[in-house]
């Protein structure tokens, strides 16, 4: 009967005890024996990448016909064009129609709309056979009567060497001229003034050991840090003055930490291979 009481007790208690939920202390570290030495890589088979399909060309939009109506003076222009075509392009292809106003002082309305420069035709719904008003800006004149070209524009004025004029030099003098430089007014009024200037100093770092020297080069400290076997002495002496693995697991990241200024990524990942723990992200 005592056992069973006993048997009957450790069970209940053991129950109690799996039905409360784990807390970790904020320093609680993993056992380094239950890290991945190496994180796993699994190769997954990708499907082939799909051939891009060749889309069809679109095909140009039909023209419309549109009438161009002007009150004052009545005048009346018939134009095709494109739903596409800008209003600027409207407006440059109406210009080239005989009597017809210059692009620059059209003003062209919807259903008394102004129609901006910048965008297509279709964007205000235009369909074949529309009418649009054609007015002129403030300070344009136009009379359909009275055609006037355009005047040429003035072509650039090419200049030759024979065009400039000789320019005589004495014989007697040949020198060129010196040139005597000042320094700059701030720089002398701050001289004078005593006030502080930017000085430029330059900082020899050659004397500091790199990760990139050669062997003979670095010295006794490098050679030594960068053997994985005294990395392996010092972790085994850490987990001999820590009675807790994870301290001493602590204490060695930081010593190697300390130590990544004169290691080369690939004498770190020695290191780590040959005592066995992996930092985060496998640096």
């Amino acid at each position: 009967m005592a056992d069973q009481a006993e048997l009957v007790f450790v069970r209940s208690f053991i129950k109690v005890i799996g039905a409360q939920p784990i807390v970790y202390s904020d320093d609680y570290h993993q056992p380094p024996q239950n890290s991945l030495k190496k994180v796993p890589i699994l190769q997954v088979e990708l499907p082939p990448v799909p051939e891009r399909k060749q889309e069809p060309t679109t095909q140009t939009a039909a023209s419309i016909s549109l009438t161009f109506k002007s009150t004052k003076p009545p005048q009346s222009f018939i134009l095709s064009v494109q739903p596409t075509d800008t209003v600027s392009e409207v407006k440059a292809s109406l210009a080239s129609q005989p009597h017809a106003p210059p692009a620059e002082a059209q003003r062209l309305l919807l259903k008394g709309k102004a129609l901006a420069d910048s965008k297509l035709l279709k964007e205000y719904s235009v369909k074949e056979g529309d009418t649009i008003n054609l007015m002129l800006k403030p300070g344009f004149d136009w009379d359909p009567a009275n055609v006037t070209s355009s005047p040429p524009k003035p072509s650039p004025v090419k200049m030759t060497l024979s065009a400039l004029p000789e320019i005589k030099v004495p014989q007697g003098h040949r020198r060129t001229p010196s040139i005597v430089l000042s320094p700059s007014p701030s720089v002398v009024s701050l001289e004078l003034e005593g006030k502080p200037h930017d000085i430029d100093l330059t900082l020899d770092t050659s004397f500091i050991p790199t990760a990139s020297m050669s062997p003979a080069a670095r010295s006794t400290y490098q050679a030594i840090i960068s053997e994985p076997g005294f990395w392996d002495r010092l972790y085994s002496f850490l987990r001999t003055e820590f009675t807790n693995d994870g301290d001493a697991l602590v204490a060695f990241e930081d010593f190697l930490r300390a130590s990544k200024g004169g290691l080369t990524a690939s004498e770190i990942a020695k290191i780590r291979d040959h005592v066995g723990v992996v930092g985060m992200a496998g640096t």
